[in-house]
């Protein structure tokens, strides 16, 4: 559910990620993993693109087949009633590519048991560190 009492802004934008790429990587059915995650009328417009129930279902399957390991650092997050604004960093592994950092500013809308309805973010790719140790 929306931020309560009980936690933080920043704790459900953490637990709701987590859940929806631990549901997708473990390979959870993709029309369970959207039931959950997701309201049937879900509009996500991400740096532009609109996404809909259909087009974020097809989005499961190449983050189910490529992601292997994955951290969210949120570092903003603010709660009105049912929308989130939140800034959060994605550190990701995958099989083919390696680690990939993006950086994201989420404007949400949530159901009061915890389903995204609607959304608009921005984002942006991090270069690797000069180290060259990124670890989700």
């Amino acid at each position: 559910m929306p931020p309560s009492t009980d936690t933080t802004p920043a704790q459900f934008i953490a637990a709701f990620f987590n859940s929806l790429t631990a549901s997708t990587v473990r390979g959870d059915p993709p029309q369970e993993i959207m039931e959950r995650h997701f309201t049937p009328d879900i509009v996500q417009i991400s740096d532009g693109t609109r996404l809909d129930h259909d087009r974020l279902l097809a989005h499961l399957r190449p983050v189910h087949k490529n992601v292997t390991d994955w951290r969210f650092d949120v570092h903003q997050a603010i709660a009105h009633g049912t929308h989130i604004a939140a800034r959060l960093t994605i550190h990701a592994r995958t099989r083919k590519g390696g680690p990939t950092t993006t950086d994201v500013h989420l404007f949400g809308e949530f159901t009061n048991d915890g389903r995204m309805r609607r959304a608009h973010q921005l984002t942006r790719t991090l270069p690797p560190p000069a180290d060259g140790h990124e670890t989700p």
